[in-house]
């Protein structure tokens, strides 16, 4: 009997270890749905009467999947969605009109599916092993059978085409923007992680794509033309516009539903709110122009939106706002959608993986900051961040004051000597880093 989260996640991980100990390589060598597909077969996880879509992309996904929740749910749906990484609990991964699974339903419902994962493991070889990510599906569609959800939102963890979540009956599959990203697991051009992602479309099915590079385009319509489906592209013209900066988010304006308030700060959720809001249309509007109630609707779904840790604001006096901007665009999208609430002086904390481009992160951020503050978590002991002799000799001369703290507290409270109670703190750090700063500022993440 498996009784508390910790042993829920030795159960969930037991034989993902197996490829751990080996050399990683790429996903089509290494990742294999197979097992996850025979659980849900197993456990009739997949007759349930539900339209399904599953977002991929290399930026913007998880919005792109709370946006279209928020939606749903104004629209009369009961919405289960699946996301990740979580920034607290692990539970967060799952949830049903915006609530995280209880612990308690998580517990249960994994019990009853031990002995289907005990049957499925013990024919395992090698290597191959139970995905997480095929367990964490298995609980949350039967969470999903339990609760009368009837639309689900299944967010695609990296690539698609051997991704767990991507097994279910999607009949609409959602593209944010696709880059190059993972590439020692997805390959190293832009042509092969579109392949991968492509992964997710269904035969005769629909897709969605924000613009893309000709590359990704090519790959999509290819995917589509082979299996009868309908590629959906939106074009640049058909993008949210930014109107005005509001206290807490941006107002925006989008044909045929004119301005909108968006209750998140990110520049670059425009765009996710578009894909997020033209997906929905095709899910349950049927190509049908929307009415004067749907119009409204949309308005009150898009109100209510919360996706935390992503140019949030966490505290006024000092300002401090945090986002998971670990490569450089990302990093300057933070700086673009907070340059106009900067207060001076700035201060900017940095923890950044050595996996990536770290050095372009403390430039952007050091660009605009009186003082460049870098630091690391070992929450995981499985990310690495660069050690502080690499860390401070890559951003030297970028920042008239550079430091280096061990950790999350710390940063903090230099920061603050330095701000005072008139400055702006940037946290600019990986989602490890940013639920350290949702359990230091109390903000509730059970409920979004």
């Amino acid at each position: 009997m498996i009784t508390s989260m910790e042993e829920a996640l030795n159960v969930i991980f037991a034989t993902r270890r197996r490829l751990d100990a080996a050399s990683r390589g790429l996903d089509e060598y290494t990742r294999d749905i197979a097992p996850t597909r025979k659980l849900l077969a197993r456990e009739n996880l997949l007759a349930a009467e539900r339209e399904y879509a599953v977002v991929t992309g290399s930026r913007g996904k998880g919005s792109v999947t709370a946006i279209m929740a928020k939606l749903l749910e104004a629209l009369g749906h009961r919405v289960g969605a699946i996301t990740s990484p979580h920034l607290v609990h692990w539970n967060e991964r799952i949830r049903v009109n915006g609530g995280m699974i209880p612990t308690a339903d998580f517990l249960r419902i994994l019990n009853s599916l031990a002995p289907s994962i005990n049957a499925i493991t013990a024919d395992l070889k090698g290597t191959q092993y139970l995905s997480p990510q095929g367990i964490f599906l298995a609980i949350a569609l039967r969470y999903f059978d339990e609760t009368g959800v009837d639309a689900a939102l299944l967010e695609v963890g990296r690539g698609g085409r051997f991704d767990d979540v991507a097994v279910v009956p999607n009949a609409l599959s959602v593209f944010a923007p696709i880059m190059l990203e993972h590439t020692a697991l997805l390959g190293d051009t832009l042509e092969r992680i579109a392949w991968h992602k492509a992964g997710i479309i269904k035969s005769g099915s629909r897709a969605i794509s924000l613009p893309q590079a000709p590359a990704v385009i090519d790959v999509l319509q290819r995917e589509c033309d082979r299996l009868d489906a309908q590629l959906v592209r939106i074009g640049e013209s058909e993008l949210a516009t930014w109107v005005a900066d509001r206290q807490d988010g941006q107002r925006i304006r989008l044909r045929p539903y004119g301005q909108l308030d968006l209750p998140l700060l990110g520049r670059y959720q425009l765009d996710n709110a578009s894909l997020a809001i033209r997906a929905v249309e095709l899910m349950s509007q049927r190509n049908r122009p929307p009415d004067a109630s749907w119009k409204e609707a949309i308005r009150h779904g898009l109100q209510q939106v919360k996706w935390l840790g992503r140019v949030q604001k966490l505290a006024d006096k000092p300002a401090v706002y945090v986002d998971g901007a670990i490569t450089l665009s990302s990093a300057e999208s933070f700086v673009a959608s907070v340059k106009p609430r900067l207060r001076e002086p700035v201060l900017s904390i940095v923890g950044i993986p050595r996996d990536r481009d770290y050095a372009a992160v403390y430039k952007v951020m050091a660009a605009i900051s009186q003082a460049l503050i870098i630091t690391e978590t070992d929450i995981n002991p499985n990310t690495r961040f660069p050690s502080p002799e690499q860390a401070l000799a890559a951003a030297q001369g970028l920042a008239s004051s550079l430091h280096y703290t061990k950790d999350l507290p710390a940063a903090l409270a230099l920061a603050r000597e330095i701000s005072g109670n008139s400055g702006t703190i940037l946290l600019a750090v990986s989602l490890m880093i940013v639920g350290e700063s949702m359990l230091i500022w109390d903000v509730d993440t059970t409920a979004i």
